[in-house]
């Protein structure tokens, strides 16, 4: 059976790039004890102000911290500034917004490109600046092989056009069908009058200059139909060894006794270390009582998840991190647990080999009675007339 080379599918322009300009992803708590209702709750703010997917945000970690701080009550809001990026993790992303249902609003403070415009669309309310641009086209991919190879990739490529087109369709049930399809085949940048109009965006607000973020300057270009407008404020931007943009605030200097704070710290340190599976047993382990617990907590899981890679039982870290258990606990239950598995190797800190060693073949002992019956045959066949 032939098998398929691998591949994923982006929604953003042709060609991968370096990411050599400022970008950045925040998310921050609603205020603890403020307000019972959605009503009057502090609204949850993240920015999506870069890339999404491999190069950026990843939709596991965007999920993640979400879920380490929304309380079920609080709106959310999340604001994007994105040239786009991988088209599955813009359609979770753009799931997980929409299962927030009625809370959560988009809000698109200069561009919704490609994947970022798949997002956006998940959000029940979609608010767009007035200067801001939403951007709908093609996805693509690369792939090689023969003939079969490449018709199989197509007919993929073409179930995810319909994926698109149902994910506009799903915030703008309205729009005419054929319409969406030359306008997602054609590259089309909208305004926010014109996203309003064809019932992709509920709002038009105040215009914003963001810059700082329309991101990879390369890619824009590459874009079939990227407006002038945008590639001249490219072009206006600082140098990177001059002025830079402004950045996000440091989420986690708030006072060390701030559980908000305290989370938000946890959940950020997990992304980076990709352990963001730990986030919600770090946080029943430490109850957040304070930035040191909290610290010592995060070293402690990393080292934890470590012996447990090694011991080829990665299963269990979220036991172990939940438990609070120090590494010395650690190891001694994972040598019980090889022990009684009849697996009797060391563990260490290394990563496992990738194959286990064949076993080795043991040779067999001569046999006297087949090597005394081989002899008398060979003898009895030279002794005929």
């Amino acid at each position: 059976m032939k098998k398929l080379m691998p591949f994923r599918i982006y929604n953003m322009a042709s060609s991968v790039q370096q990411v050599a300009d400022q970008h950045w992803y925040r998310i921050s708590a609603a205020a603890e004890g403020q307000g019972d209702t959605q009503a009057d709750a502090t609204p949850i703010e993240i920015y999506i102000y870069g890339e999404i997917g491999g190069w950026g945000i990843t939709a596991n970690e965007f999920i993640q911290d979400l879920k380490a701080i929304d309380d079920g009550i609080s709106p959310v809001v999340v604001a994007f500034n994105t040239i786009g990026g991988d088209l599955f993790d813009g359609l979770a992303i753009h799931n997980a917004l929409n299962r927030l249902g009625e809370r959560c609003t988009a809000r698109v403070d200069a561009l919704a490109a490609s994947a970022g415009s798949v997002a956006a669309c998940g959000a029940h309310r979609l608010v767009m600046a007035s200067n801001a641009m939403l951007m709908v086209h093609n996805p693509w991919t690369w792939t090689s092989g023969d003939a079969e190879d490449l018709r199989r990739v197509a007919g993929v490529l073409d179930q995810t056009f319909e994926a698109i087109i149902a994910a506009y369709k799903a915030k703008a049930p309205g729009i005419d069908d054929a319409e969406l399809r030359r306008m997602v085949n054609a590259e089309t940048w909208l305004t926010a009058q014109e996203a309003l109009a064809l019932g992709l965006a509920d709002e038009v607000g105040n215009g914003v200059e963001v810059k700082a973020c329309l991101g990879q300057g390369a890619a824009m270009q590459r874009y079939r139909q990227t407006p002038k407008a945008l590639l001249d404020q490219l072009a206006d931007q600082p140098e990177a060894t001059g002025g830079k943009p402004a950045t996000p605030p440091d989420l986690t200097a708030a006072d060390p006794g701030d559980s908000t704070a305290l989370a938000l710290m946890i959940a950020q340190d997990c992304a980076k270390a990709g352990i963001s599976n730990l986030v919600e047993p770090l946080i029943a382990s430490t109850k957040l009582a304070d930035k040191a617990t909290v610290q010592a907590a995060l070293t402690r899981a990393k080292g934890v998840r470590d012996l447990c890679v090694a011991a080829r039982l990665p299963e269990l870290t979220v036991e172990f991190v939940q438990a609070g258990l120090e590494p010395d606990a650690v190891r001694a239950r994972l040598f019980e647990k090889l022990v009684s598995s009849g697996k009797g190797f060391e563990i260490d800190n290394s990563l496992p080999p990738a194959d286990d060693e064949p076993e080795k073949v043991k040779a067999q002992l001569p046999n006297p009675s087949s090597i005394w019956a081989a002899r008398r045959q060979a003898a009895n066949k030279g002794a005929r007339p």
